[in-house]
C-alpha cells in the first residue's frame, strides 16, 4: 500500500507544530514531513520535537540543504535523534534554493559535487564506518560517530532536473519529488532515478520514492490550490490541469489521487496543504479517512 503523509509546512508557527502533529498522529496517518525553508523551522529541531510529543508517527525531513550544516554535524544529529526515537527518522538532504544559500555565504558553485560528496559520506558516517575523505567541499579527518544508529537510517535525496534525478539514484537511499514535478512528470523523471541505480550498480538495493502533492478539502479547496500553484508558475486554468498537480475532495477523492501516484512509482504521497488552508486538523482527519480506504486495498 502505497505510504500517506501529511506535510506541516516551514510557515507554520512553532507554538503549531505538536498541536498539528498530534492531530496527524490521532488521525491515523503514519507519517509527518517537514522540510526547511530559509529562514523558518528548523527540521532537526522541529522533527525532535514532534517525536517526543507522539508515539508512532514517522518523521520525514524533506529536505535538510546541504550547504547549511557539515555533514558530521548532520551525522550527529540524524543519530542522536535516531537513538532517541528508532526508526522513526527520515533525514532527507537536498540543494538548497541557491538564492537562500547566497544570503548566508553557504552557496555551492557545483551543488552535484556536493550533494555526491556529502550524501556518499552521510550514508558511510550513519553506517558506523570511519572516515577520511578530501573532496572539493567534504574533508573529513577519521571522523567517526560513537553513537551511530543500530540499524540502517535511509537518506533520500531530493531532485528536480534530468542530472539531479540521476545522482538521486545513484547516492540516495530514496528520492523527495517537490510538487512541480506532478503526474505528468513522475514517470519521466523516475526514469532519471532508475538510470542513476543502475549505473551505480544499486537496483537490488531499497529505494523509496517520496511524492510531494498539494492537496486539501472543503468547499473552496480547488479555487485555493489553483491559486497557490499559478502563483507558483504552474499551468492549471481547468479542473484537468489542475489534477496532474494536486489533489483535493472529500477522503474518497484524495484516496482515488494517491492511488493514482502510487500506481505511477510512488511509495509514499505526502499531502501539502496550501498556506491559507483553513483548517489543518480537518484536513488531517480527511487524510486519515483516505488512509483507512486506503488500507482496504
Amino acid at each position: 500500500m502505497t505510504t500517506l503523509a501529511c506535510i506541516i509546512r516551514p510557515s507554520t508557527p512553532p507554538s503549531r507544530v505538536i498541536p498539528l502533529a498530534r492531530a496527524i498522529e490521532a488521525a491515523g496517518i503514519e507519517e509527518i514531513w517537514l522540510w526547511e525553508d530559509c529562514f523558518q523551522t528548523g527540521g532537526i529541531s522541529a522533527a525532535s520535537a514532534i517525536l517526543a510529543a507522539t508515539e508512532r508517527v514517522r518523521v520525514g525531513i524533506g529536505v535538510m540543504p546541504t550547504p547549511l550544516r557539515n555533514v558530521a554535524l548532520t551525522a550527529m544529529e540524524v543519530a542522536t535523534v535516531d537513538g532517541m526515537f528508532p526508526g522513526r527518522l527520515i533525514p532527507g538532504i537536498g540543494h538548497g534554493v541557491q538564492s537562500w544559500m547566497g544570503q548566508v555565504g553557504a552557496r555551492a558553485a557545483s551543488p552535484l559535487t556536493l550533494m555526491r560528496e556529502y550524501a556518499t559520506t552521510l550514508r558511510a558516517l550513519l553506517a558506523g564506518e570511519r572516515v577520511t575523505t578530501s573532496g572539493r567541499y567534504v574533508n573529513l579527518d577519521d571522523v567517526q560517530l560513537d553513537w551511530p544508529p543500530a540499524a540502517p537510517v535511509g537518506v533520500p535525496v531530493a531532485a528536480t532536473g534530468p542530472k539531479s534525478l540521476r545522482l538521486a539514484g545513484e547516492v540516495g537511499d530514496g528520492v523527495v519529488l517537490e510538487g512541480s514535478v506532478g503526474m505528468v512528470g513522475l514517470p519521466a523523471a523516475l526514469e532519471r532515478v532508475a538510470e542513476g541505480r543502475a549505473a551505480a550498480g544499486r537496483n537490488g538495493e531499497a529505494f523509496r520514492v517520496i511524492q510531494f502533492v498539494c492537496g486539501g478539502t472543503g468547499p473552496d479547496a480547488a479555487a485555493r490550490l489553483r491559486a497557490e500553484l499559478t502563483s507558483w508558475g504552474q499551468d492549471v486554468a481547468d479542473d484537468e490541469r489542475l489534477a496532474d498537480y494536486a489533489l483535493w475532495g472529500d477522503a474518497l477523492a484524495l484516496a482515488e489521487g494517491v492511488r493514482r501516484l502510487g500506481a505511477a512509482g510512488a511509495d509514499t504521497v505526502a499531502i501539502q496543504p496550501t498556506e491559507d488552508d483553513p483548517d489543518l486538523v480537518r484536513l488531517a482527519e480527511v487524510l486519515g479517512e483516505a488512509r483507512e480506504l486506503l488500507s482496504r486495498d
